[in-house]
């Protein structure tokens, strides 16, 4: 049995080789690092995958939640709401613009954005909501986008996780995540679901005003070269990744069932665990399987269950130990412990296992009974 990694994107590499290979020495000899032919392309067929009118490529998932915040023209002081649940970035790019933060809790089984709380905070400041689609789910966008036509909010959904999933509606209409809001956001950073070889975003969105500024944001501020028409980045998906991504997205389906039944061979292996909460499934949402992440009950060492997984070559991660509102960087008089329950509870019981593409089922029964094993030890 080969070694276990959380990711392994050596094998999945391994079966596409040639394609990836043939498609970057093509850029190689055609010598178009920068916005190359790759670029425009792959941004057509994301489109046309996404079933969007437009696909900016940016440099990285960063990059493209704070092109997004330019381009709606938020100020400085202006409130944004977003979950204390998540990677910093989410939270970070509206800090270094000069916008206010605004967190609130998540939902304890589905981990997305909970709505009554979303609705608790909203003020006269407030300008945006930023619902994250953790570890592959989308959040309540029935209730989310409700909540910001009612008091005409901007939503940037960040993707970054789910790129692949569809939300379907109450009224039965289905979209893809990131395509539901105003603007949607991702990152082909490698380990995602949807990952190049480097770094790598995008931004999406069906607004054709918004596509426009967000493109020359992207450029910085220039529609003509040398001429800069508003404050810019300089954010841009090279030609490479862009090859390589082309190469990855006819996949991506595929990639997704196969996720997703990594997922269901840990569901029924801890179907009996009572130690163990499995990923819960919200009915409007596919679940494309970013993170396959389990909640600990109470008296389990969550660190020594890692530290013991590791003995057994088993890697495990944590995402996230620290909410942004316990975080140095991020501590505001207007929190305190206690103020988020549900993620502060989430943080000391979560924990995450080896979720790819290239998964075999010896590898996940050696897994599955490897957690079973410390736990019917403790």
């Amino acid at each position: 049995m080969k070694k276990i990694q959380m990711v392994d994107l050596i094998s999945q590499y391994g079966n596409i080789k040639e394609q990836v290979d043939n498609a970057i020495l093509d850029v190689v000899n055609s010598s178009a690092y920068i916005n190359g032919p790759e670029v425009k392309l792959f941004q057509k067929e994301l489109e046309e995958y996404l079933d969007v009118k437009h696909v900016i490529p940016c440099a990285n998932g960063t990059d493209a939640l704070q092109i997004a915040m330019m381009g709606l023209g938020l100020k400085p002081g202006d409130e944004v709401i977003t979950a204390t649940f998540t990677y910093v970035a989410t939270a970070e790019v509206i800090a270094l613009l000069g916008l206010t933060p605004v967190l609130v809790d998540v939902d304890e089984d589905t981990f997305g954005l909970n709505p009554e709380q979303v609705r608790s905070v909203i003020t006269d400041k407030t300008k945006a909501i930023v619902p994250v689609h953790l570890f592959g789910q989308c959040a309540n966008m029935d209730e989310i986008m409700s909540i910001a036509q009612e008091h005409n909010l901007f939503v940037v959904e960040d993707t970054a996780q789910a790129i692949g999933a569809d939300y379907t509606f109450d009224s039965g209409k289905t979209q893809k995540a990131g395509t539901i809001g105003d603007i949607g956001t991702t990152s082909f950073f490698p380990s995602k679901n949807l990952g190049c070889y480097g770094d790598g975003g995008a931004i999406f969105t069906n607004n054709d005003d918004l596509a426009k500024k967000m493109r020359v944001i992207a450029n910085h501020g220039q529609t003509v070269r040398y001429y800069h028409d508003m404050i810019g980045v300089n954010s841009r998906l090279d030609t490479i990744q862009a090859a390589i991504l082309r190469c990855k997205l006819p996949h991506l389906n595929q990639y997704i069932i196969n996720r997703q039944s990594a997922a269901s061979y840990y569901d029924k292996a801890f179907a009996d665990a009572k130690e163990l909460k499995v990923p819960a499934r919200d009915p409007k949402s596919t679940h494309v399987f970013h993170q396959y992440t389990l909640q600990l009950a109470d008296g389990i060492d969550r660190n020594a269950l890692v530290e013991y997984l590791k003995s057994k070559d088993v890697p495990a991660m944590i995402y996230y130990p620290v909410a942004l509102h316990m975080q140095k960087a991020y501590k505001d008089d207007r929190y305190s412990d206690g103020s988020f329950p549900v993620t502060e509870k989430l943080v000391s019981r979560v924990f995450s296992l080896p979720m790819h593409t290239e998964l075999e089922d010896s590898q996940l029964e050696l897994i599955t009974s490897e957690v079973k094993n410390f736990i019917n030890n403790q």
